[in-house]
């Protein structure tokens, strides 16, 4: 990166008019540009210049545009790229995005679209080089960041790049609480691990907890540790999770589901950054950080009296509300090449093709589980395929589509989604309320909650 955050762009593209006409464009812009019309040119720029971004032709004369690519990225591998072409195949664009392209444009286009492009790559440029400056020896994270950051959740779309700027920002402040808001498996804790691993506690303790998995009775215990004898079962002392994030950070997932004579423990805590173990009177000061996240509306759970206004208010200092993946359809298609490569390699296979049927169809299903769901789908796809070509009937789950658009479809409504759950697991587990819980994957304590908010009965099981 150049003084001033600015890049350095290079042309690559045999109209010499179409060079130049960028080459003005992005000067007058405050890029720092080179231009080139022909690979020999190119390479030369390259090997003298600390190159950001490439515009790249695929269809130069005698030159393999995609062939190119994968040089550029072999030799290059921080230089982004993005491919033109007057010919814009869904194939040239598969293959571009899946040897490392990070966008495709058609020509003719605007300067306008040309502009919001290096804007989200510029983005992506900044996000990845701070973290190349970040120093992760003694992390926890160290290996989980990389793997998060990379192009699986930041995609291409307005609202991704908006998450990713925001997450930024809040990494600058890091005794600032973050709030995260998002459905299922749009990926909030990937975000908080964004903003630990970019922040100055990036080398301390990133606990990740579930508030809606650890039962009332160990609620105390978890968070402010224990003397030993305190109760029955405390056999040893015990460090709190308070305790343990001293100097880093602490976030807590579905904090919509915590009890709520405990919120105010946390509010105080949160505020006064002194805590008690259970059955010692000792004062002890931790210096953390709260990123909380939930997939329900809090601000809801404040007006029906079930989350506190004050805690709430703690805990939103800055809020960042990630989109569901079928609000944002354009992230759909360079998440799944990732994917499909992701796990052909995992498993040793071939590569794959994706038809365009499938991506066209992929782009209209709603994905209630999100980014998770096309992740699964993926890997699915992969084990079980004969074929080098990925087609619809290696996604049989889109029969059940769906449509995006229809706001009264009671399948779209979270409330009904969740009643239904909860009440198949019932029935599945005969009304045994501790397998039900199993299978839902949360604790007793959690599910009796939602039974009651829900006014679900337990019925016994007819014989």
């Amino acid at each position: 990166m150049t003084v001033q955050n600015k890049i350095k762009i290079l042309i690559l593209d045999d109209e010499k008019q179409f060079t130049e006409e960028l080459h003005e464009f992005f000067v007058k812009s405050g890029f720092q540009t080179f231009e080139s019309n022909s690979w020999q040119a190119a390479q030369q720029i390259l090997s003298e210049q600390a190159i950001d971004l490439l515009i790249l032709d695929v269809q130069l004369p005698g030159e393999n545009g995609i062939e190119l690519l994968k040089e550029v990225k072999k030799q290059y591998a921080d230089i982004e790229v993005i491919v033109v072409s007057a010919y814009g195949d869904m194939e040239t664009v598969i293959q571009a995005i899946r040897f490392g392209a990070f966008d495709y444009l058609r020509k003719p286009f605007r300067h306008i679209d040309i502009q919001i492009t290096i804007e989200r790559t510029q983005k992506f440029i900044q996000l990845r080089q701070k973290l190349e400056r970040t120093e992760e020896q003694y992390s926890l994270i160290s290996k989980s960041l990389e793997d998060k950051i990379d192009r699986q959740f930041i995609g291409v779309s307005d609202q991704i790049q908006e998450v990713l700027e925001k997450a930024i920002t809040a990494s600058n402040y890091p005794d600032t609480n973050v709030l995260i808001t998002g459905e299922s498996g749009t990926g909030k804790e990937n975000i908080a691990r964004i903003i630990q691993g970019l922040s100055s506690r990036k080398n301390k303790m990133f606990c990740a907890v579930n508030s809606s998995a650890i039962s009332e009775s160990l609620w105390e215990s978890e968070f402010f540790g224990h003397k030993k004898g305190a109760f029955t079962g405390a056999i040893n002392d015990k460090i709190g999770l308070f305790e343990l994030c001293n100097g880093g950070t602490l976030f807590l997932d579905e904090i919509a589901d915590m009890p709520y004579n405990l919120q105010a423990k946390i509010l105080r805590t949160s505020e006064e950054k002194i805590i008690v173990r259970v059955g010692d009177h000792t004062e002890i000061y931790t210096d953390f950080r709260i990123i909380s996240a939930t997939n329900h509306d809090i601000f809801k759970r404040v007006e029906e009296k079930a989350f506190r206004h004050d805690l709430l208010h703690r805990l939103n200092t800055l809020h960042i509300h990630i989109s569901p993946l079928r609000e944002r359809p354009e992230d759909i298609k360079p998440l799944l090449i990732y994917f499909v490569d992701f796990f052909a390699n995992k498993f040793n296979k071939r590569e794959f093709d994706i038809s365009d049927d499938t991506i066209s169809f992929l782009m209209k299903y709603a994905f209630p589980g999100n980014v998770r769901e096309l992740r699964n789908m993926a890997e699915r796809a992969i084990i079980h395929t004969k074929n080098n070509k990925l087609t619809l009937k290696d996604f049989p789950v889109l029969n059940h589509t769906v449509k995006v658009n229809n706001h009264h479809d009671d399948d779209l409504n979270l409330k009904m989604q969740e009643i239904n759950l909860i009440q198949k697991a019932l029935l599945n587990s005969q009304y045994v309320e501790t397998t039900t819980a199993e299978t839902l994957g949360i604790s007793r304590d959690a599910l009796i909650r939602k039974m009651k908010k829900y006014n679900i009965i337990l019925r016994k099981a007819i014989l």
